[in-house]
């Protein structure tokens, strides 16, 4: 059985955006009861917190953004850095912790403590760009961490994969012209942010390190499953990245409320398996996932406790994870868009 950690603690169900907010802390607490179901307590490493000082935070956002956040934290009640992000007074330190979470895990991936994880904590960060926070989002964690693997360790080739329903436009703007981090994307398009069309490919050397598969509504398991493994798959072994990033986002579940996708938890666990795959063909199994969005209990429980499992690899676990590892085989996609996507695309 692998030895996979998670960021679980109640601090992150701290950072209130509102009273009627979609980004609930109760994303969280689905999460985390699904996981005490699902797994013993000794089955999961279960990592220490960890705070993302400023200088860490700097290394992707500028010190006016830094310090906006920060000073969101002196006041009372909500503060809107836009329509739709808002703070309380706990939320940059919630936000610092969130971010720290993702250098835990990866300094334990790194020394080999643990194979793999995943950080299940908010806000989200995909959405925040250097000088924004935007789109639920406050410090963009996977950048911040992708960072901060390069100076640690001097990593030149880092691969950040986010399969969220929205298109990841801080962390494409954070890399879109340098070929040291790949960023490959799946989301619906058009829709919000409004970025990533096929044809955002990165500028100056990093032109052809941005990889985007723009997809209409309706697409499902087989869809996903198929780009995961006829795009996905072949953009890792000509990248051969030394450690794989994960945006996770459950918002492509079929009953979420912001999205118009059609995932179940059979597509949530192949995605897992892809991505599990890869990072055990390119790069010695390094592999981290961190939460982005979904917005349906059900699907954040199912999606999760999925990956989990593939992860983990239990003994319990082989005749489901023997199932999906042949889905994701065979899957031939359904939606006339995902397949026209994937003949299009042309891996160097």
């Amino acid at each position: 059985m692998k030895r996979v950690a998670v960021s679980i603690d109640d601090i992150f169900k701290r950072h209130i955006p509102g009273p009627s907010h979609v980004e609930t802390p109760e994303r969280l607490t689905a999460i985390y009861d699904a996981i005490q179901v699902n797994f013993r307590e000794d089955e999961l490493v279960k990592l220490p917190l960890r705070r993302a000082e400023e200088d860490i935070l700097l290394l992707n956002h500028t010190e006016e953004l830094v310090r906006l956040i920060e000073t969101t934290s002196h006041g009372k009640g909500y503060f809107s850095l836009d329509p739709d992000t808002v703070t309380c007074p706990e939320s940059y330190e919630v936000a610092s912790y969130a971010a720290g979470s993702l250098l835990e895990l990866a300094d334990n991936i790194i020394r080999g403590d643990v194979d793999n994880g995943f950080c299940l904590i908010r806000p989200p960060g995909h959405h925040a760009e250097e000088d924004r926070a935007m789109g639920f989002c406050l410090f963009n964690n996977v950048a911040i961490c992708a960072r901060y693997i390069q100076k640690t360790y001097n990593m030149d080739r880092i691969m950040i994969v986010d399969f969220d329903l929205h298109h990841g436009n801080g962390t494409q703007r954070s890399f879109y012209d340098d070929d040291s981090v790949f960023y490959f994307s799946t989301h619906q398009y058009p829709y919000y942010p409004g970025t990533g069309a096929l044809d955002e490919r990165g500028s100056g050397k990093g032109q052809g390190f941005t990889l985007n598969c723009p997809l209409s509504a309706g697409c499902d398991d087989s869809d996903f499953a198929a780009i995961m493994r006829d795009v996905f798959m072949q953009a890792a072994r000509s990248y051969r990245p030394e450690f794989i990033i994960v945006s996770a986002g459950f918002d492509t579940y079929i009953h979420d409320p912001l999205g118009g996708m059609n995932v179940t938890g059979k597509g949530f666990s192949a995605m897992g398996y892809a991505l599990k795959e890869a990072a055990e063909e390119v790069c010695d199994g390094r592999l981290l996932f961190s939460l982005e969005g979904g917005y349906s209990m059900k699907g954040l429980k199912e999606g999760v406790v999925g990956i989990l499992k593939v992860l983990l690899e239990r003994p319990q676990d082989t005749e489901e994870v023997t199932m999906v590892k042949e889905f994701f085989k065979n899957a031939a996609p359904h939606n006339k868009g995902a397949r026209s996507l994937i003949a299009s695309i042309s891996i160097e």
